[in-house]
């Protein structure tokens, strides 16, 4: 699977746990087209938001519930809550798979960079040298990373999953101080980076 989106909902302030009670039977309904990747509240970063990742067998697919989200009255069921929401597509870069539903976290990373005009390839490039060495076993696994392909471009997202903030800190630590991470010339490619740390919701496949 390659094709995938990230929906942000925004909702009011002490309404999370009212909105993943909502959210559930709809994001988890197996006839839907659309395949629940992983559901988070935030923690660290912009408060009050939801973030789900799902993933697409086909284009024709994504767009088709893209369609369904966009005219139905309250297509999530948490219209009363919904302050803003979000959706961006995604593709994920080519040498990836992402880890298997199961316990990785709890505490996952969302990083999404904006990058110059001419940085995407450069940035993929560096990433397929790279990420072997990043992920090795005295590091840490990526869930995915992927480019995106709407809204501001080019831009990608990447995933990580930590046990802990601590083993987080020690993780990145090493990793940069051993030379395996960035990947090679990814720092002229960046304008804005910005990290969302959220917790899994407990229907969520990443745990």
């Amino acid at each position: 699977m390659r094709l995938y989106e990230l929906i942000r909902f925004t909702v009011k302030v002490r309404t999370p746990a009212a909105v993943l009670d909502r959210l559930q039977p709809v994001l988890t309904d197996p006839r839907s087209a659309a395949r629940l990747m992983g559901c988070w509240l935030s923690d660290i970063g912009p408060q009050n938001q939801i973030l789900v990742l799902r993933g697409f067998a086909d284009e024709t697919t994504r767009q088709q519930e893209r369609e369904r989200v966009l005219l139905e009255q309250d297509a999530f069921g948490i219209g009363e809550y919904l302050l803003n929401m979000q959706i961006d597509d995604y593709t994920l870069f080519p040498f990836l798979e992402p880890l298997l539903p199961g316990a990785h976290g709890p505490f996952y990373e969302l990083r999404e960079y904006d990058l110059v005009p001419s940085g995407l390839t450069p940035t993929v490039e560096g990433w397929r040298k790279a990420v072997g060495p990043r992920t090795a076993e005295n590091y840490s696994n990526v869930y995915g990373a992927f480019y995106a392909t709407s809204g501001q471009l080019p831009r990608y997202l990447h995933i990580w999953p930590y046990a802990s903030l601590e083993q987080r800190l020690d993780v990145r630590s090493r990793a940069v101080a051993d030379g395996v991470w960035p990947p090679e010339n990814s720092g002229p490619q960046l304008t804005t980076m910005i990290s969302t740390v959220g917790r899994p919701a407990a229907f969520s496949p990443l745990q």
